[in-house]
């Protein structure tokens, strides 16, 4: 019986077709650094406007990043960081928004 081979693409973290992506790496990891600041920061009412602007870039960062990703880990890692700057920056308007 015949089997079809796939190929082992689980040693790779950010390209699963062996190419580079800078820029879409790039923006992975800022959408996720900014996601962490503004979730971590949400957690502090003083600190809304730290947390609500951190978030609304950090949204913007991974909205571009999903519209130019080429794989689907970064992909993956786009959704963590666009899912912790929306809550971070939800929270910092609820707190006192972009402009206090």
């Amino acid at each position: 019986m015949a089997q079809t081979m796939r190929p082992n693409i689980a040693g790779s973290l950010f390209a699963t077709d062996h190419k580079p992506h800078p820029v879409q790496v790039t923006l992975l990891a800022v959408t996720l650094v900014l996601g962490v600041v503004s979730f971590v920061t949400a957690m502090f009412h003083h600190l809304h406007l730290l947390s609500s602007w951190t978030g609304l870039v950090g949204i913007l960062t991974g909205a571009y990043g999903q519209f130019i990703s080429e794989t689907t880990r970064e992909r993956f890692g786009l959704i963590v960081g666009l899912g912790a700057s929306a809550v971070g920056f939800f929270l910092g308007m609820a707190h006192g928004g972009l402009f206090g």
